[in-house]
Protein backbone atom coordinates (compact mmCIF):
# COMPACT_ATOMS: atom_id res chain seq x y z
CA UNK A 1 0.00 0.00 0.00
CA UNK A 2 1.67 3.70 -1.11
CA UNK A 3 -0.27 5.62 2.01
CA UNK A 4 -2.10 4.45 5.58
CA UNK A 5 -5.19 3.34 5.13
CA UNK A 6 -6.44 5.74 7.92
CA UNK A 7 -5.27 8.56 5.13
CA UNK A 8 -7.08 7.04 2.50
CA UNK A 9 -10.01 6.51 5.16
CA UNK A 10 -9.48 10.03 5.95
CA UNK A 11 -9.75 11.14 2.11
CA UNK A 12 -12.88 9.02 1.26
CA UNK A 13 -14.93 10.39 4.43
CA UNK A 14 -14.08 14.44 3.56
CA UNK A 15 -14.49 14.14 -0.22
CA UNK A 16 -18.03 15.17 -1.23
CA UNK A 17 -18.68 12.83 -4.28
CA UNK A 18 -21.75 14.79 -5.54
CA UNK A 19 -19.45 18.42 -5.51
CA UNK A 20 -16.67 16.76 -7.18
CA UNK A 21 -19.22 15.15 -10.45
CA UNK A 22 -20.81 18.50 -10.28
CA UNK A 23 -17.19 20.27 -11.88
CA UNK A 24 -17.25 17.32 -14.53
CA UNK A 25 -21.19 17.15 -15.18
CA UNK A 26 -24.68 17.90 -14.88
CA UNK A 27 -25.92 17.16 -11.69
CA UNK A 28 -29.56 17.13 -10.29
CA UNK A 29 -30.24 16.80 -6.65
CA UNK A 30 -34.44 15.62 -5.65
CA UNK A 31 -34.11 15.76 -1.99
CA UNK A 32 -31.87 12.59 -0.76
CA UNK A 33 -31.79 11.68 -4.04
CA UNK A 34 -28.64 12.96 -6.52
CA UNK A 35 -28.73 12.01 -10.21
CA UNK A 36 -26.24 12.74 -13.18
CA UNK A 37 -26.10 12.63 -16.62
CA UNK A 38 -23.01 9.64 -17.14
CA UNK A 39 -19.90 11.42 -18.49
CA UNK A 40 -18.77 8.08 -19.62
CA UNK A 41 -21.10 6.95 -22.01
CA UNK A 42 -23.83 9.67 -24.55
CA UNK A 43 -27.07 10.20 -22.77
CA UNK A 44 -29.22 13.43 -22.51
CA UNK A 45 -31.59 11.74 -19.69
CA UNK A 46 -29.55 11.39 -15.88
CA UNK A 47 -29.22 7.28 -14.97
CA UNK A 48 -26.12 7.78 -12.79
CA UNK A 49 -26.82 7.29 -9.40
CA UNK A 50 -24.85 9.33 -6.84
CA UNK A 51 -24.99 8.11 -3.02
CA UNK A 52 -23.20 11.11 -1.43
CA UNK A 53 -22.99 9.51 2.41
CA UNK A 54 -21.68 6.70 1.13
CA UNK A 55 -18.85 7.94 -1.52
CA UNK A 56 -20.20 5.76 -4.05
CA UNK A 57 -21.59 6.12 -7.82
CA UNK A 58 -23.61 3.92 -10.32
CA UNK A 59 -24.88 4.45 -13.95
CA UNK A 60 -27.88 2.61 -14.48
CA UNK A 61 -27.25 2.81 -18.64
CA UNK A 62 -23.59 1.99 -19.15
CA UNK A 63 -23.15 0.13 -15.33
CA UNK A 64 -19.64 2.29 -14.53
CA UNK A 65 -19.47 2.65 -10.80
CA UNK A 66 -17.08 2.79 -8.01
CA UNK A 67 -16.20 5.29 -5.43
CA UNK A 68 -14.43 8.73 -5.15
CA UNK A 69 -11.06 7.59 -6.06
CA UNK A 70 -12.43 5.46 -9.01
CA UNK A 71 -14.75 8.55 -10.48
CA UNK A 72 -11.19 10.74 -10.16
CA UNK A 73 -9.16 7.98 -11.85
CA UNK A 74 -12.08 7.95 -14.20
CA UNK A 75 -12.62 11.43 -15.36
CA UNK A 76 -8.97 12.74 -14.62
CA UNK A 77 -6.64 9.90 -15.90
CA UNK A 78 -5.10 8.91 -12.78
CA UNK A 79 -3.95 5.59 -11.66
CA UNK A 80 -5.38 5.71 -7.89
CA UNK A 81 -2.02 7.14 -6.48
CA UNK A 82 -2.82 9.78 -8.35
CA UNK A 83 -6.21 10.40 -7.67
CA UNK A 84 -5.62 10.11 -3.68
CA UNK A 85 -2.60 12.88 -4.01
CA UNK A 86 -5.44 15.25 -5.61
CA UNK A 87 -8.42 14.78 -3.76
CA UNK A 88 -6.33 14.80 -0.50
CA UNK A 89 -4.82 17.83 -1.57
CA UNK A 90 -8.40 19.56 -1.91
CA UNK A 91 -9.79 17.97 1.52
CA UNK A 92 -6.40 18.90 3.12
CA UNK A 93 -5.51 15.87 4.34
CA UNK A 94 -1.35 15.09 5.17
CA UNK A 95 -0.82 11.59 3.67
CA UNK A 96 1.68 9.58 5.08
CA UNK A 97 3.83 7.27 2.34
CA UNK A 98 5.41 4.24 3.23
CA UNK A 99 9.40 4.38 2.54
CA UNK A 100 9.14 2.22 -1.01
CA UNK A 101 5.74 4.54 -2.34
CA UNK A 102 8.03 7.65 -1.06
CA UNK A 103 10.89 6.47 -3.32
CA UNK A 104 8.77 5.71 -6.29
CA UNK A 105 7.46 9.17 -5.94
CA UNK A 106 10.77 10.71 -5.62
CA UNK A 107 11.69 8.94 -9.13
CA UNK A 108 9.23 10.78 -10.73
CA UNK A 109 9.32 13.85 -9.22
CA UNK A 110 12.61 14.11 -9.92
CA UNK A 111 11.69 13.30 -13.92
CA UNK A 112 8.99 16.52 -13.71
CA UNK A 113 11.75 18.53 -11.76
CA UNK A 114 14.14 18.02 -14.55
CA UNK A 115 11.31 18.93 -16.67
CA UNK A 116 10.18 21.97 -15.03
CA UNK A 117 13.48 23.05 -15.13
CA UNK A 118 14.12 22.90 -18.95
CA UNK A 119 11.04 24.53 -19.38
CA UNK A 120 12.10 27.46 -17.78
CA UNK A 121 15.08 27.15 -19.41
CA UNK A 122 14.10 27.34 -22.84
CA UNK A 123 11.51 29.86 -21.78
CA UNK A 124 14.10 32.26 -20.71
CA UNK A 125 16.09 31.53 -23.69
CA UNK A 126 13.25 32.47 -25.88
CA UNK A 127 12.93 35.74 -24.11
CA UNK A 128 16.20 37.34 -24.17
CA UNK A 129 19.18 35.07 -25.68
CA UNK A 130 20.29 36.24 -29.27
CA UNK A 131 20.42 32.96 -31.00
CA UNK A 132 16.91 32.83 -30.46
CA UNK A 133 15.87 35.88 -32.58
CA UNK A 134 14.49 34.16 -35.09
CA UNK A 135 12.36 32.42 -33.12
CA UNK A 136 11.17 35.32 -31.84
CA UNK A 137 10.33 36.73 -35.17
CA UNK A 138 8.16 33.41 -35.93
CA UNK A 139 6.01 33.60 -32.86
CA UNK A 140 5.38 37.45 -33.37
CA UNK A 141 4.20 36.14 -36.99
CA UNK A 142 2.02 34.15 -35.49
CA UNK A 143 0.22 36.81 -33.22
CA UNK A 144 2.10 35.86 -29.78
CA UNK A 145 2.60 38.45 -27.18
CA UNK A 146 4.22 38.01 -23.94
CA UNK A 147 1.20 36.98 -22.69
CA UNK A 148 0.47 33.65 -24.56
CA UNK A 149 4.59 33.03 -24.64
CA UNK A 150 4.13 33.11 -21.01
CA UNK A 151 0.93 31.23 -20.60
CA UNK A 152 1.64 28.39 -22.95
CA UNK A 153 5.62 28.80 -21.51
CA UNK A 154 7.05 28.38 -25.34
CA UNK A 155 10.52 28.35 -25.35
CA UNK A 156 13.40 27.78 -27.84
CA UNK A 157 16.61 25.21 -27.77
CA UNK A 158 19.72 26.32 -28.48
CA UNK A 159 21.73 24.96 -31.26
CA UNK A 160 24.53 24.12 -28.98
CA UNK A 161 25.25 20.11 -28.48
CA UNK A 162 24.99 20.28 -24.52
CA UNK A 163 23.66 23.79 -23.73
CA UNK A 164 20.56 22.81 -21.37
CA UNK A 165 22.75 19.51 -20.02
CA UNK A 166 25.25 21.44 -18.51
CA UNK A 167 22.61 24.43 -16.91
CA UNK A 168 20.57 21.35 -15.34
CA UNK A 169 23.71 19.62 -14.38
CA UNK A 170 24.88 23.01 -12.79
CA UNK A 171 21.50 23.08 -11.41
CA UNK A 172 21.96 20.38 -9.13
CA UNK A 173 20.08 17.98 -11.13
CA UNK A 174 21.00 14.53 -11.19
CA UNK A 175 22.13 12.94 -14.85
CA UNK A 176 19.86 9.77 -13.99
CA UNK A 177 16.99 12.35 -13.89
CA UNK A 178 17.73 14.49 -17.14
CA UNK A 179 18.00 11.39 -19.40
CA UNK A 180 15.16 9.34 -18.11
CA UNK A 181 12.66 12.89 -18.86
CA UNK A 182 14.47 12.21 -21.70
CA UNK A 183 15.84 15.72 -21.96
CA UNK A 184 19.64 14.32 -23.34
CA UNK A 185 21.07 10.96 -23.88
CA UNK A 186 24.80 9.82 -23.08
CA UNK A 187 27.24 11.03 -25.77
CA UNK A 188 30.12 8.09 -26.42
CA UNK A 189 32.50 10.09 -24.67
CA UNK A 190 30.33 9.83 -21.36
CA UNK A 191 29.33 13.47 -21.50
CA UNK A 192 25.56 14.22 -21.86
CA UNK A 193 23.79 15.45 -25.51
CA UNK A 194 20.98 17.73 -25.46
CA UNK A 195 17.97 15.88 -27.65
CA UNK A 196 16.42 19.27 -28.69
CA UNK A 197 18.58 21.92 -30.18
CA UNK A 198 17.65 24.82 -32.38
CA UNK A 199 13.86 24.42 -32.11
CA UNK A 200 10.96 26.11 -31.27
CA UNK A 201 9.63 24.41 -28.16
CA UNK A 202 6.25 23.44 -26.66
CA UNK A 203 6.07 21.99 -23.21
CA UNK A 204 3.64 19.19 -23.15
CA UNK A 205 1.89 19.04 -19.85
CA UNK A 206 -0.18 15.73 -18.38
CA UNK A 207 -3.84 16.08 -16.80
CA UNK A 208 -2.32 17.32 -13.14
CA UNK A 209 -0.75 20.73 -14.91
CA UNK A 210 2.58 18.72 -14.69
CA UNK A 211 5.29 18.83 -17.50
CA UNK A 212 6.11 15.59 -18.73
CA UNK A 213 7.81 16.36 -22.25
CA UNK A 214 8.10 18.53 -25.25
CA UNK A 215 6.88 18.76 -28.87
CA UNK A 216 9.68 20.92 -30.99
CA UNK A 217 9.84 22.37 -34.11
CA UNK A 218 12.43 22.62 -36.21
CA UNK A 219 13.02 26.36 -37.55
CA UNK A 220 15.95 26.02 -39.66
CA UNK A 221 18.26 23.54 -41.44
CA UNK A 222 17.83 19.75 -41.60
CA UNK A 223 16.10 17.19 -39.44
CA UNK A 224 12.33 16.51 -38.92
CA UNK A 225 9.89 19.34 -38.82
CA UNK A 226 8.93 18.26 -35.60
CA UNK A 227 10.24 16.04 -32.78
CA UNK A 228 9.11 15.14 -29.58
CA UNK A 229 10.41 13.68 -26.60
CA UNK A 230 10.86 9.77 -26.40
CA UNK A 231 8.89 7.33 -24.23
CA UNK A 232 9.78 7.54 -20.85
CA UNK A 233 8.09 6.88 -17.15
CA UNK A 234 6.14 10.02 -17.54
CA UNK A 235 5.58 10.80 -21.37
CA UNK A 236 3.14 8.38 -23.11
CA UNK A 237 1.88 9.96 -26.24
CA UNK A 238 -0.85 7.68 -26.54
CA UNK A 239 -2.49 8.74 -23.76
CA UNK A 240 -1.96 12.61 -23.80
CA UNK A 241 -3.30 15.58 -25.15
CA UNK A 242 -1.73 19.10 -25.94
CA UNK A 243 -3.88 21.36 -24.44
CA UNK A 244 -5.65 19.50 -22.26
CA UNK A 245 -4.79 20.90 -19.24
CA UNK A 246 -6.13 24.22 -19.98
CA UNK A 247 -8.88 23.35 -22.20
CA UNK A 248 -10.41 20.56 -19.79
CA UNK A 249 -12.66 22.96 -18.01
CA UNK A 250 -14.22 24.59 -21.04
CA UNK A 251 -14.95 21.66 -23.00
CA UNK A 252 -16.94 20.15 -19.91
CA UNK A 253 -18.47 23.28 -19.69
CA UNK A 254 -19.15 24.02 -23.46
CA UNK A 255 -19.80 20.29 -24.31
CA UNK A 256 -17.25 20.47 -27.37
CA UNK A 257 -13.82 19.48 -27.92
CA UNK A 258 -12.07 20.06 -31.12
CA UNK A 259 -9.18 17.82 -32.03
CA UNK A 260 -6.91 19.79 -34.43
CA UNK A 261 -3.28 18.94 -36.07
CA UNK A 262 -0.53 20.64 -34.50
CA UNK A 263 0.38 23.09 -31.32
CA UNK A 264 -0.08 26.24 -32.92
CA UNK A 265 -3.65 25.22 -34.31
CA UNK A 266 -4.66 24.42 -30.58
CA UNK A 267 -3.28 27.86 -29.43
CA UNK A 268 -5.27 29.42 -32.32
CA UNK A 269 -8.61 28.90 -30.48
CA UNK A 270 -7.40 30.53 -27.47
CA UNK A 271 -6.90 33.37 -29.57
CA UNK A 272 -9.63 33.04 -30.87
CA UNK A 273 -11.68 33.04 -27.34
CA UNK A 274 -12.60 29.40 -27.69
CA UNK A 275 -9.90 27.35 -25.79
CA UNK A 276 -11.45 23.72 -26.50
CA UNK A 277 -8.80 22.49 -28.72
CA UNK A 278 -6.24 19.89 -28.05
CA UNK A 279 -3.59 18.04 -30.56
CA UNK A 280 -1.95 14.71 -30.22
CA UNK A 281 1.60 14.22 -29.53
CA UNK A 282 3.53 13.65 -32.59
CA UNK A 283 1.14 10.45 -33.25
CA UNK A 284 -1.85 9.35 -34.86
CA UNK A 285 -5.48 9.56 -33.09
CA UNK A 286 -6.19 6.69 -31.04
CA UNK A 287 -8.50 4.37 -28.47
CA UNK A 288 -7.11 6.01 -25.70
CA UNK A 289 -7.12 9.66 -26.69
CA UNK A 290 -10.46 9.45 -27.39
CA UNK A 291 -11.02 7.92 -23.96
CA UNK A 292 -9.61 10.40 -22.66
CA UNK A 293 -11.95 12.83 -24.24
CA UNK A 294 -15.10 11.26 -23.88
CA UNK A 295 -14.51 11.80 -20.22
CA UNK A 296 -15.06 15.49 -21.01
CA UNK A 297 -17.55 15.93 -23.57
CA UNK A 298 -19.75 13.61 -25.82
CA UNK A 299 -19.07 16.08 -28.75
CA UNK A 300 -15.35 15.93 -30.40
CA UNK A 301 -15.30 17.43 -33.60
CA UNK A 302 -11.56 16.14 -35.77
CA UNK A 303 -10.65 19.96 -37.23
CA UNK A 304 -8.15 18.95 -40.35
CA UNK A 305 -7.11 20.36 -43.22
CA UNK A 306 -9.37 19.93 -46.48
CA UNK A 307 -6.12 17.95 -48.17
CA UNK A 308 -5.45 14.33 -48.15
CA UNK A 309 -3.80 14.42 -45.34
CA UNK A 310 -6.57 15.98 -43.55
CA UNK A 311 -8.96 13.80 -44.41
CA UNK A 312 -7.16 10.86 -44.26
CA UNK A 313 -7.00 11.96 -40.53
CA UNK A 314 -10.19 11.88 -39.95
CA UNK A 315 -10.86 8.55 -41.68
CA UNK A 316 -8.39 6.61 -39.32
CA UNK A 317 -10.42 9.15 -36.60
CA UNK A 318 -14.01 6.53 -37.79
CA UNK A 319 -11.93 3.42 -37.54
CA UNK A 320 -11.21 4.01 -33.73
CA UNK A 321 -14.83 4.20 -32.73
CA UNK A 322 -18.33 3.12 -33.50
CA UNK A 323 -20.56 5.69 -34.85
CA UNK A 324 -22.52 6.64 -32.03
CA UNK A 325 -20.38 5.81 -28.96
CA UNK A 326 -19.53 9.24 -29.29
CA UNK A 327 -20.76 12.43 -31.24
CA UNK A 328 -17.52 12.29 -33.78
CA UNK A 329 -18.03 15.16 -36.04
CA UNK A 330 -15.37 16.64 -39.04
CA UNK A 331 -14.66 20.36 -39.50
CA UNK A 332 -13.01 21.15 -42.41
CA UNK A 333 -11.12 24.05 -43.36
CA UNK A 334 -10.40 25.74 -46.65
CA UNK A 335 -7.93 24.04 -48.79
CA UNK A 336 -4.47 24.30 -47.43
CA UNK A 337 -5.62 26.69 -44.26
CA UNK A 338 -5.25 25.70 -40.87
CA UNK A 339 -6.62 27.54 -37.19
CA UNK A 340 -3.16 28.92 -36.95
CA UNK A 341 -3.10 30.36 -40.79
CA UNK A 342 -6.50 31.45 -40.45
CA UNK A 343 -6.02 33.25 -36.99
CA UNK A 344 -2.96 34.81 -37.93
CA UNK A 345 -4.62 36.41 -41.40
CA UNK A 346 -7.32 37.45 -38.61
CA UNK A 347 -10.35 35.37 -40.23
CA UNK A 348 -10.94 33.51 -36.81
CA UNK A 349 -14.54 33.46 -37.60
CA UNK A 350 -14.19 31.51 -40.51
CA UNK A 351 -12.76 29.08 -38.49
CA UNK A 352 -14.95 29.11 -35.29
CA UNK A 353 -17.92 28.83 -38.08
CA UNK A 354 -15.62 25.48 -39.70
CA UNK A 355 -16.03 24.46 -36.28
CA UNK A 356 -19.77 25.44 -35.53
CA UNK A 357 -20.62 23.55 -39.20
CA UNK A 358 -18.98 20.48 -38.67
CA UNK A 359 -20.84 17.21 -40.06
CA UNK A 360 -21.02 13.75 -38.25
CA UNK A 361 -18.14 11.85 -39.00
CA UNK A 362 -20.18 9.08 -40.97
CA UNK A 363 -22.06 11.33 -43.06
CA UNK A 364 -17.87 12.75 -43.94
CA UNK A 365 -16.99 9.68 -44.57
CA UNK A 366 -20.00 8.22 -46.06
CA UNK A 367 -19.63 11.59 -49.00
CA UNK A 368 -15.77 11.10 -49.22
CA UNK A 369 -16.55 7.42 -50.30
CA UNK A 370 -19.32 8.72 -52.75
CA UNK A 371 -17.17 10.71 -53.79
CA UNK A 372 -15.10 8.04 -55.26
CA UNK A 373 -17.58 6.71 -57.82
CA UNK A 374 -19.37 8.59 -60.84
CA UNK A 375 -23.16 8.18 -59.88
CA UNK A 376 -23.49 8.70 -63.64
CA UNK A 377 -22.97 5.10 -64.63
CA UNK A 378 -25.35 2.41 -63.28
CA UNK A 379 -22.55 -0.07 -62.14
CA UNK A 380 -20.97 2.46 -60.52
CA UNK A 381 -23.99 3.13 -58.63
CA UNK A 382 -24.30 -0.31 -57.72
CA UNK A 383 -20.43 -0.22 -56.49
CA UNK A 384 -21.15 2.76 -54.38
CA UNK A 385 -24.32 1.35 -52.38
CA UNK A 386 -22.05 -2.23 -51.91
CA UNK A 387 -19.54 0.02 -50.36
CA UNK A 388 -20.91 2.55 -48.41
CA UNK A 389 -24.32 0.84 -46.95
CA UNK A 390 -21.73 -1.56 -44.47
CA UNK A 391 -20.70 1.84 -42.87
CA UNK A 392 -24.86 2.89 -42.23
CA UNK A 393 -25.42 -0.39 -40.84
CA UNK A 394 -22.59 0.26 -38.25
CA UNK A 395 -24.87 3.12 -36.56
CA UNK A 396 -26.25 1.30 -33.28
CA UNK A 397 -29.46 4.09 -33.68
CA UNK A 398 -32.11 2.78 -35.86
CA UNK A 399 -33.77 6.01 -37.00
CA UNK A 400 -30.54 7.42 -38.01
CA UNK A 401 -29.50 4.55 -40.35
CA UNK A 402 -33.00 5.16 -41.89
CA UNK A 403 -31.78 8.75 -42.65
CA UNK A 404 -28.47 7.76 -43.91
CA UNK A 405 -30.34 5.43 -46.05
CA UNK A 406 -32.62 8.25 -47.44
CA UNK A 407 -29.51 10.19 -48.17
CA UNK A 408 -27.33 7.78 -49.73
CA UNK A 409 -31.02 6.99 -51.98
CA UNK A 410 -30.84 10.54 -52.96
CA UNK A 411 -27.23 10.41 -53.46
CA UNK A 412 -27.29 7.22 -55.98
CA UNK A 413 -31.02 7.39 -57.44
CA UNK A 414 -31.48 4.12 -56.07
CA UNK A 415 -34.19 2.74 -54.61
CA UNK A 416 -34.72 3.04 -50.76
CA UNK A 417 -36.00 -0.74 -50.66
CA UNK A 418 -32.68 -1.95 -52.59
CA UNK A 419 -30.75 0.41 -49.94
CA UNK A 420 -32.62 -1.51 -47.16
CA UNK A 421 -31.33 -5.07 -48.52
CA UNK A 422 -28.59 -4.20 -49.23
CA UNK A 423 -27.43 -2.78 -45.63
CA UNK A 424 -28.85 -6.35 -44.15
CA UNK A 425 -26.47 -8.08 -46.97
CA UNK A 426 -23.07 -8.98 -45.33
CA UNK A 427 -20.47 -7.70 -48.51
CA UNK A 428 -19.06 -9.46 -50.91
CA UNK A 429 -15.76 -8.07 -50.12
CA UNK A 430 -16.10 -9.26 -46.20
CA UNK A 431 -14.11 -11.95 -45.77
CA UNK A 432 -12.65 -14.22 -42.60
CA UNK A 433 -9.04 -12.93 -42.72
CA UNK A 434 -10.51 -8.77 -41.77
CA UNK A 435 -10.21 -7.73 -38.78
CA UNK A 436 -13.50 -7.81 -36.74
CA UNK A 437 -13.74 -3.97 -36.27
CA UNK A 438 -14.05 -4.06 -40.29
CA UNK A 439 -16.72 -6.63 -40.12
CA UNK A 440 -20.21 -5.59 -40.37
CA UNK A 441 -22.24 -7.08 -37.60
CA UNK A 442 -24.72 -9.69 -37.87
CA UNK A 443 -28.21 -7.77 -38.39
CA UNK A 444 -29.10 -10.03 -34.81
CA UNK A 445 -26.55 -7.76 -33.26
CA UNK A 446 -28.06 -4.39 -34.82
CA UNK A 447 -30.07 -3.77 -31.79
CA UNK A 448 -29.52 -4.86 -28.02
CA UNK A 449 -31.03 -7.81 -26.47
CA UNK A 450 -33.32 -7.10 -24.00
CA UNK A 451 -32.36 -7.73 -20.34
CA UNK A 452 -33.25 -11.05 -18.48
CA UNK A 453 -36.19 -10.88 -16.24
CA UNK A 454 -35.21 -11.44 -13.04
CA UNK A 455 -37.13 -14.77 -11.73
CA UNK A 456 -38.07 -14.46 -7.98
CA UNK A 457 -35.52 -16.36 -6.52
CA UNK A 458 -32.60 -13.79 -8.47
CA UNK A 459 -35.22 -11.22 -6.67
CA UNK A 460 -34.51 -13.21 -3.40
CA UNK A 461 -30.95 -13.07 -3.73
CA UNK A 462 -30.87 -9.89 -4.79
CA UNK A 463 -32.56 -8.94 -2.01
CA UNK A 464 -30.25 -10.63 0.37
CA UNK A 465 -27.46 -8.63 -0.90
CA UNK A 466 -29.18 -5.69 0.16
CA UNK A 467 -30.39 -6.26 3.52
CA UNK A 468 -26.23 -7.54 3.77
CA UNK A 469 -25.24 -4.04 2.43
CA UNK A 470 -26.97 -2.20 5.58
CA UNK A 471 -26.37 -5.04 8.42
CA UNK A 472 -29.46 -6.07 8.64
CA UNK A 473 -29.67 -9.50 9.01
CA UNK A 474 -29.43 -10.42 12.56
CA UNK A 475 -28.12 -12.61 13.75
CA UNK A 476 -28.81 -14.93 11.03
CA UNK A 477 -26.20 -17.66 9.80
CA UNK A 478 -25.84 -17.27 5.75
CA UNK A 479 -25.38 -20.59 3.74
CA UNK A 480 -23.24 -19.63 0.82
CA UNK A 481 -25.47 -22.73 -0.85
CA UNK A 482 -29.03 -20.31 -0.87
CA UNK A 483 -27.17 -18.29 -3.75
CA UNK A 484 -28.31 -20.28 -7.48
CA UNK A 485 -26.53 -17.16 -9.74
CA UNK A 486 -22.88 -17.31 -9.27
CA UNK A 487 -22.88 -13.62 -9.96
CA UNK A 488 -24.75 -13.08 -6.99
CA UNK A 489 -22.42 -15.87 -4.97
CA UNK A 490 -19.52 -13.99 -5.84
CA UNK A 491 -21.32 -10.33 -4.44
CA UNK A 492 -21.81 -12.08 -1.49
CA UNK A 493 -18.38 -12.97 -0.83
CA UNK A 494 -17.16 -9.93 -0.88
CA UNK A 495 -20.00 -8.41 1.18
CA UNK A 496 -20.65 -11.28 3.85
CA UNK A 497 -17.58 -11.71 5.59
CA UNK A 498 -17.42 -8.32 6.39
CA UNK A 499 -20.66 -7.81 7.99
CA UNK A 500 -20.11 -11.07 9.74
CA UNK A 501 -17.48 -9.41 11.77
CA UNK A 502 -19.70 -6.26 12.77
CA UNK A 503 -21.74 -5.72 15.59
CA UNK A 504 -25.16 -5.82 14.78
CA UNK A 505 -26.31 -2.96 12.98
CA UNK A 506 -23.23 -1.20 11.76
CA UNK A 507 -23.57 -0.55 8.31
CA UNK A 508 -19.85 -2.02 6.48
CA UNK A 509 -17.87 0.95 5.26
CA UNK A 510 -19.18 0.27 1.29
CA UNK A 511 -16.66 3.61 0.32
CA UNK A 512 -13.72 1.29 1.45
CA UNK A 513 -15.04 -1.99 0.94
CA UNK A 514 -16.22 -1.67 -2.96
CA UNK A 515 -13.55 1.17 -3.86
CA UNK A 516 -10.87 -1.51 -2.56
CA UNK A 517 -12.27 -4.10 -4.90
CA UNK A 518 -12.95 -4.36 -8.86
CA UNK A 519 -15.06 -6.53 -11.08
CA UNK A 520 -18.21 -7.08 -12.01
CA UNK A 521 -18.99 -8.41 -8.30
CA UNK A 522 -18.25 -5.16 -6.77
CA UNK A 523 -20.18 -3.42 -9.71
CA UNK A 524 -23.25 -5.45 -8.70
CA UNK A 525 -23.37 -4.79 -4.85
CA UNK A 526 -22.80 -0.58 -5.96
CA UNK A 527 -25.09 -0.72 -8.27
CA UNK A 528 -27.44 -3.05 -5.88
CA UNK A 529 -26.55 -0.68 -3.21
CA UNK A 530 -27.71 2.39 -5.23
CA UNK A 531 -31.44 0.77 -5.65
CA UNK A 532 -34.18 2.74 -3.83
CA UNK A 533 -36.92 1.36 -2.81
CA UNK A 534 -38.46 -0.46 0.62
CA UNK A 535 -36.58 -3.71 1.87
CA UNK A 536 -38.44 -7.09 1.94
CA UNK A 537 -38.68 -8.23 5.63
CA UNK A 538 -35.46 -11.00 6.46
CA UNK A 539 -37.58 -13.96 7.45
CA UNK A 540 -39.52 -13.48 3.97
CA UNK A 541 -36.08 -13.62 2.31
CA UNK A 542 -34.02 -15.91 4.01
CA UNK A 543 -37.41 -18.37 3.33
CA UNK A 544 -37.10 -18.06 -0.24
CA UNK A 545 -33.88 -18.77 -0.70
CA UNK A 546 -33.94 -21.40 1.32
CA UNK A 547 -36.98 -22.74 -0.83
CA UNK A 548 -34.93 -22.19 -3.99
CA UNK A 549 -31.63 -23.84 -2.94
CA UNK A 550 -34.34 -26.95 -1.70
CA UNK A 551 -35.79 -26.89 -5.18
CA UNK A 552 -32.20 -27.13 -6.94
CA UNK A 553 -31.54 -30.05 -4.41
CA UNK A 554 -35.05 -31.69 -6.00
CA UNK A 555 -33.71 -31.03 -9.67
CA UNK A 556 -30.31 -32.43 -8.96
CA UNK A 557 -31.80 -35.81 -7.09
CA UNK A 558 -34.11 -36.60 -9.77
CA UNK A 559 -31.38 -36.10 -12.98
CA UNK A 560 -29.36 -38.24 -10.62
CA UNK A 561 -31.86 -41.13 -10.26
CA UNK A 562 -32.55 -40.98 -13.68
CA UNK A 563 -29.54 -42.83 -14.26
CA UNK A 564 -29.66 -45.27 -11.14
CA UNK A 565 -30.44 -48.97 -11.34
CA UNK A 566 -34.13 -48.61 -9.51
CA UNK A 567 -33.04 -52.27 -7.99
CA UNK A 568 -29.99 -51.19 -6.50
CA UNK A 569 -29.77 -49.87 -2.37
CA UNK A 570 -28.63 -46.63 -4.04
CA UNK A 571 -31.48 -45.76 -5.45
CA UNK A 572 -33.55 -46.37 -2.25
CA UNK A 573 -31.34 -44.28 -0.44
CA UNK A 574 -31.85 -41.58 -3.05
CA UNK A 575 -35.25 -41.96 -3.49
CA UNK A 576 -35.82 -41.44 0.35
CA UNK A 577 -33.71 -38.10 0.64
CA UNK A 578 -35.57 -36.61 -2.64
CA UNK A 579 -38.75 -37.59 -0.02
CA UNK A 580 -37.31 -35.50 2.54
CA UNK A 581 -36.59 -32.73 0.52
CA UNK A 582 -40.12 -32.48 -1.21
CA UNK A 583 -41.76 -32.26 2.57
CA UNK A 584 -38.84 -30.19 2.91
CA UNK A 585 -40.31 -27.95 0.27
CA UNK A 586 -43.86 -27.83 1.55
CA UNK A 587 -42.78 -26.49 5.26
CA UNK A 588 -41.05 -23.50 3.45
CA UNK A 589 -44.00 -22.84 1.39
CA UNK A 590 -46.74 -23.24 4.43
CA UNK A 591 -44.18 -20.79 6.27
CA UNK A 592 -44.50 -18.57 3.15
CA UNK A 593 -48.06 -18.36 3.38
CA UNK A 594 -48.31 -17.88 7.33
CA UNK A 595 -46.49 -14.90 6.47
Amino acid sequence: MAYARDDIDKVRERTDLAELASEVTKVKKTGRSVMAVCPFHQEKTPSLSIDASRGLYHCFGCGKGGDVFQWVQETQNLDFVGALELLARRVGVTLTEDPEAAKRRGKREALIGATRAAVDFYNERLKSADDASAARAYVRSRGYDAEIVDHFEIGFSPPGWDELAKHLTNAGIAEAAITGAGLASMGRNNKLIDRFRGRLMFPIYDLRGDPVGFGARLLDGDGPKYLNSSESTIYHKSRLLYGLNWSKSEIVRSDEAVVVEGYTDVIAFHLAGKPVAVATCGTALGEDHLDLLRRFSERVVLAFDSDEAGAGAALRGFEKAVPGDLDLRVAAFPQGRDPADLVADGESEAMLKSVTESIPLLQFRIERDLAGFDLHEAEARGRAVRAVAPLIRQHPDPVVRHEYAVLLSKRTGVALTIIEQAMKARPASSRSDEPPEMRPPPESESAPAPPRRLSGQDKAEVELLRLLLINQVGDREIDPTWFGQPAYLRAYEIIGPVVANLPKGQMPDLGALLGDNAGPPAELLRRIAMEDRPLESVDSVVNRLKEGAVDRRIERERRVLENVDPASQEYSERFTELIALERERRRLREQENEA
